[in-house]
């Protein structure tokens, strides 16, 4: 896990500071798992545009990733990590004994030619996945469900990871990457270890033209806006007035949007930190 930062031979790469991909081991995908994705390029049905700064980017084909882990007690040897457009996270191809090939989120220190294994039969070994009521208090999860079989959905982008922190009754205490600290049901399965990538966060593209590359337009400043446009716009030259807010004019720093009757406020001990 490594970034480089290029030479200044052109005005685009002064700045400019890339991953250096030390972990991935092919620049091949697995043909079988790969499917065409389209892109929307924020319109709708009628060819409306009704998501501002979304539109043109490179073309992808969408990687298909096993976020259940249903096939338990099968151990799967981890054959190559790979680099996938569609999310900050590498991800790896896995061989089970039978010949099916899967592709599953890597996590930090996952390496070609390891077992990884999920359900009852799993040790707390870094890319194992197992229920939360067997895995050690205090160890570093990812990939973690919210409802038993659903499939992951908490801590599967690049460099995060979520804390056991206790057990309690069918409940495990869980801090989330946020800092939220909430109750899971222990029949969810959570994967050992950290994702991988995480110097994902040092990456800077150094140039405009690398957003469009990932299909992100130009956006323009509310300040800049007239009064028809925005609540922030308006005003004789660079005065810009009012507080930070959206279109609609909710307040966009330390105003809270959370429903207070939301079912799941239940299960949240402590929310995140303001």
């Amino acid at each position: 896990m490594s970034v480089r930062k290029l030479k200044p031979v052109t005005p685009g790469q002064r700045f400019r500071v890339v991953n250096g991909y030390d972990a991935i081991t092919t620049d091949k995908p697995e043909k079988s798992l790969l499917a065409p994705k389209k892109r929307s390029g924020g319109r709708n049905a009628s060819g409306r545009m009704t998501m501002r700064y979304i539109g043109g980017g490179h073309k992808r084909r969408y990687r298909i990733i096993d976020f259940k882990r249903d096939r338990h007690g099968v151990p799967a040897t981890v054959a190559s990590i790979e680099y996938d457009p569609n999310r900050t996270a590498f991800i790896a191809l896995v061989n089970y004994q039978d010949g099916e090939k899967r592709y599953v989120i890597a996590q930090n220190g996952m390496k070609v030619g390891q077992n990884i294994v999920s359900g009852e039969s799993a040790t707390p070994d870094v890319g194992n996945a197992m229920k939360l009521s067997q895995i050690p208090l205090g160890s570093i999860i990812s990939c973690i469900e919210l409802r038993p079989g659903q499939g992951a959905v908490i801590a599967r982008s690049a460099g995060s990871f979520a804390q056991l922190m206790a057990r309690d009754g069918k409940y495990a205490t869980v801090k989330m990457p946020s800092g939220e600290t909430r109750l899971i049901l222990q029949e969810c399965l959570a994967t050992i270890g950290a994702v991988s990538n995480s110097d994902h966060q040092l990456v800077v593209g150094g140039k405009a033209g690398r957003s469009r590359w990932l299909g992100r337009r130009p956006r323009t400043r509310p300040v800049v806006m007239n009064p028809v446009d925005h609540p922030m716009g308006g005003g004789e030259g660079k005065s810009s007035g009012g507080h930070p807010r959206s279109r609609n004019g909710i307040p966009a720093k330390g105003y809270r949007t959370r429903d207070k009757n939301k079912a799941s406020t239940q299960y949240i001990i402590e929310r995140r930190k303001k």
